[in-house]
């Protein structure tokens, strides 16, 4: 049991020196003010922080992560397609879909859809 301790110590020692090199070694000396600054997706940083977002790109964005999410939710109905009821599927399938599109209908309609404004 004493072994197994002290090779555990001697490992963990090991990793330590390991990983303290390699950050010391990993340090940039020369410090550049556009790589030290935070990106914030085209915006400056440094500027006003009050400036007008736009409402619009918050949309689509939530509009693309619905989407997104039913896509995720739609690859694995093809999946279990096999193993599964078909009437259950295919009704669980048409609603899910049903609610989708009349989302997607109530976007269109409402205007959110429209990318020239």
């Amino acid at each position: 049991m004493l072994i197994i301790l002290i090779i555990a110590s001697i490992l963990i020692i090991i990793a330590s020196v390991v990983m303290l090199l390699a950050s010391i070694l990993s340090k940039k000396t020369i410090i550049d003010r556009e790589k030290s600054s935070p990106f914030e997706c085209g915006f400056d940083p440094k500027s006003s922080s009050r400036l007008p977002f736009s409402l619009r790109f918050f949309l689509i964005a939530v509009i693309f992560l619905i989407f997104d999410v039913e896509i995720a939710l739609l690859l694995p109905m093809i999946v279990i397609l096999p193993i599964s009821n078909l009437t259950t599927w295919m009704v669980v399938s048409f609603f899910f879909l049903l609610i989708l599109i009349i989302g997607l209908y109530h976007e269109w309609n409402q205007g959110a859809l429209d990318w020239a404004n």
